[in-house]
């Protein structure tokens, strides 16, 4: 990561009067909107700014929180002097890492059953990802009547027909992962060995290396018995 995306400049625009924050990278992007901040995406450029219509009391307080925020998790944050603060709050992984987390549990299985097990957290059909972030769309929809009914029946549309198609693919997917019963098609046992089609005589196996055995008295060897001497 380049040091310049840990570097962000922050206070109000001497033009437009408005509180802007340039600079950062996705993460600090993510901690700014959370603070209040809105995207803004132009053709050269993407910045944040706060909400039109605060007064300027909310918005010092917006300002200065995101300050915070922002140098909690190591940005370099040049602030005006007044969103200027030594306030450090505490950072939480927000609810979207969590949902990011199945990921790396996918990437991680080994076998068919695991990767059913974390289908089932978007899926299920009470509590599941999927099934909750419907009921988003539906409690927003509502929000939006009567003033805004475009908005509503867009965000009905998505809710059944988009999403709806998105959880029965996903749900068919985790069914016959919990019937197959295999394991990783991709993923096979090591055997510490360079495969017979590797061309480069210097390759050596990338896995690392086992831990080494640990020390053991040499066990002797039994002595085999002589033969026995025929009788005369």
């Amino acid at each position: 990561m380049a040091l310049a995306d840990r570097h962000l400049t922050l206070g109000r625009d001497v033009h437009s009067g408005e509180v802007l924050a340039r600079g950062g990278d996705p993460e600090a992007h993510s901690i700014l909107q959370r603070t209040g901040f809105v995207p803004v995406v132009r053709l050269h450029e993407t910045y944040h700014r706060l909400p039109a219509g605060l007064g300027e009391s909310e918005e010092k307080r917006l300002a200065t929180r995101a300050v915070a925020r922002l140098r909690a998790v190591q940005y370099g944050v040049d602030a005006d002097d007044a969103f200027d603060t030594e306030t450090r709050e505490p950072h939480y992984l927000p609810l979207g890492a969590q949902v990011a987390h199945l990921a790396e549990r996918i990437r991680d299985a080994t076998t068919s059953d695991e990767v059913a097990d974390v289908l089932t957290e978007l899926t299920a059909s009470h509590d599941g990802v999927l099934i909750a972030l419907g009921e988003v769309f539906a409690a927003t929809a509502a929000f939006g009547q009567p003033p805004d009914p475009h908005t509503a029946k867009r965000l009905q549309y998505l809710a059944e027909h988009r999403l709806g198609v998105l959880w029965s693919d996903l749900a068919h997917m985790r069914k016959d992962l919990a019937d197959r019963h295999q394991d990783h098609p991709q993923r096979r046992a090591c055997t510490t060995e360079v495969g017979p089609d590797e061309r480069e005589a210097s390759a050596v196996c990338a896995c690392p290396p086992p831990p080494p055995r640990l020390a053991t008295s040499p066990v002797a060897v039994p002595a085999v018995p002589a033969p026995a001497r025929p009788r005369r």
